[in-house]
């Protein structure tokens, strides 16, 4: 531990020369040298009727990225998958395991009721997020995270079993892959029509209301619902490791 200690402050002291020029030469807070910002302020409000910026960015003027990131999001989500259930196999039985002398206590019945409450709550601002990505902060990403916290919940106060009959892995993927779908089509749909991938072919709406941005929300819908069916799928392998194996599984 002493040795983890020296090694962690040798590694400061050789560092520290290098941060201090790098954090003396940031811009100031608010500041920023290129005009990037300045360009998408004055374009994304005009020409796809939305206030959410970043959103703008990420699924029009830059939404071929976003599909990759998508993608590789999948991708990390699918090979955790296949190692975990490649080394624990496919059955799961409802007990959990234990290890001597390291009982398992019950669940405090304030817990339950506190995960009853905030589930559905954290469900809805979750949806909500995702829904309102085109007007204010927030989009697919974010709200599929919050999405898949209040599915947790689930787990953390009603126990493994209702987690797996409420959440169920079939529903997990076909949340993941048709997200990545959903994404993919709306491109290929813009391709058919004659235009660019991801050419934004829908009306635009108007401005600060929910139906607006044009293709924007569909695609971000698409953002939502594989980040929160990935994430939640990461979950429920996580926590079948937890799990005491039944027939033949090791």
């Amino acid at each position: 531990m002493r040795l983890r200690y020296l090694l962690t402050a040798l590694a400061a002291l050789c560092l520290l020369p290098l941060a201090a020029p790098v954090i003396r030469h940031m811009p100031e807070f608010g500041a920023h040298p290129l005009p990037y910002g300045e360009a998408v302020n004055r374009i994304a409000p005009a020409e796809r009727q939305v206030t959410n910026m970043v959103s703008a960015v990420n699924f029009d003027l830059r939404g071929f990225d976003t599909l990759g990131e998508e993608t590789m999001l999948l991708a990390a989500v699918v090979g955790t998958v296949v190692l975990l259930r490649g080394a624990r196999g496919e059955g799961t039985a409802d007990r959990p395991a234990s290890c001597p002398g390291r009982p398992i206590a019950p669940r405090s019945p304030g817990v339950v009721l506190l995960c009853r409450v905030l589930t559905p709550m954290l469900l809805l601002f979750g949806l909500y997020v995702v829904l309102h990505a085109q007007l204010t902060p927030g989009g697919g990403f974010q709200g599929g995270v919050i999405i898949a916290s209040g599915l947790m919940l689930v787990w953390l106060g009603e126990g493994y079993g209702a987690w797996r009959r409420l959440v169920p892995g079939k529903v997990l993927h076909a949340m993941e892959g048709g997200g990545a779908a959903l994404y993919t089509l709306t491109g290929l749909g813009a391709l058919l029509s004659g235009a660019a991938f991801l050419t934004n072919i829908l009306p635009f709406g108007e401005m600060r209301q929910l139906l607006s941005g044009g293709i924007i929300p569909v695609v971000n819908l698409g953002v939502g619902l594989a980040v929160a069916g990935g994430f939640a799928m990461l979950f429920l392998e996580f926590l079948e490791e937890t799990r005491e194996p039944e027939g033949n599984d090791e």
